[in-house]
């Protein structure tokens, strides 16, 4: 176990229309086996004790499960390390004397809320147009009563893995949405259950995605770099061609 000591620059900034600013604190004493979050902790300790306001960011599950945790880390969504959430970020991917730069998400979509928290409720939204099965499908059938290739439910649990954090927005130049709710579209395609509103499913969805702001795709592929759950870019060619069948069928 090593012990460091840091430089913060941390975005603080007290609401959505308020001016913010990069401000610098400094971490002392941090053990490179606390997580990132573990870290912000000990500072934030420190803050109140010292009686400033202390560092706003959001938080869960510190599981990598719930998304929660988004922050901008060095320029990168949910920091250095691959396939990894902000939470299971630990602080031996750092060094002794580091400066570390800690921003929020940055989308007109998600409206800073205080600090490095941001209002991602438009993903609610989306998914409330039709991330869902509404049709009664009665009561659990057995396992193989409805036969369904490997690899579609493969495809369909891929997509159905992803957690909502908002770092693909957070990483495309265009602050697009269109990994996030094409897995959202995907995950019930592929499946049967799902196809019965299949056409409703994908035109309501990426209509919402389109009313919150959000940009859309040009295939650079920063989503899937940036993706915890490793989502593939490969749902978003499927969420378009879903679109197109919906809109002139």
């Amino acid at each position: 176990m090593a012990i460091f000591n840091l430089t913060l620059l941390v975005w603080r900034q007290k609401g959505a229309y308020a001016k913010g600013k990069m401000e610098e604190y400094q971490a002392k004493n941090i053990s490179s086996d606390m997580s990132f979050l573990e870290m912000l902790d000990v500072v934030n300790e420190g803050l109140i004790k010292s009686g400033v306001d202390p560092i706003e960011f959001d938080s869960d599950c510190r599981e990598g499960i719930c998304g929660a945790c988004g922050l901008v880390i060095n320029g990168r969504a949910h920091g250095p390390q691959k396939a990894t959430t902000v939470c299971q970020l630990h602080m031996r991917n750092f060094n002794d004397g580091d400066t570390i730069a800690i921003e929020p998400w940055r989308s007109r979509a998600f409206p800073v809320v205080k600090d490095l928290v941001v209002d991602r409720s438009s993903f609610d939204r989306i998914i409330m147009a039709g991330g869902y099965v509404s049709v009664n499908t009665g009561g659990v059938p057995d396992a193989n009563s409805i036969p369904i290739p490997k690899a579609a439910a493969d495809k369909s649990m891929d997509a159905a893995a992803c957690i909502g954090c908002g770092a693909c927005v957070a990483a495309c130049p265009n602050a697009s949405a269109s990994l996030f709710t094409s897995g959202k579209i995907s995950q019930f395609a592929l499946l049967p259950q799902g196809k019965v509103e299949r056409k409703r499913r994908a035109e309501n969805m990426v209509s919402q995605m389109d009313k919150e702001g959000f940009g859309d795709c040009s295939n650079i592929g920063e989503c899937e770099a940036a993706c915890p759950k490793e989502i593939s870019i490969s749902n978003i060619a499927r969420m378009k061609r879903e679109y197109f069948k919906a809109v002139i069928g």
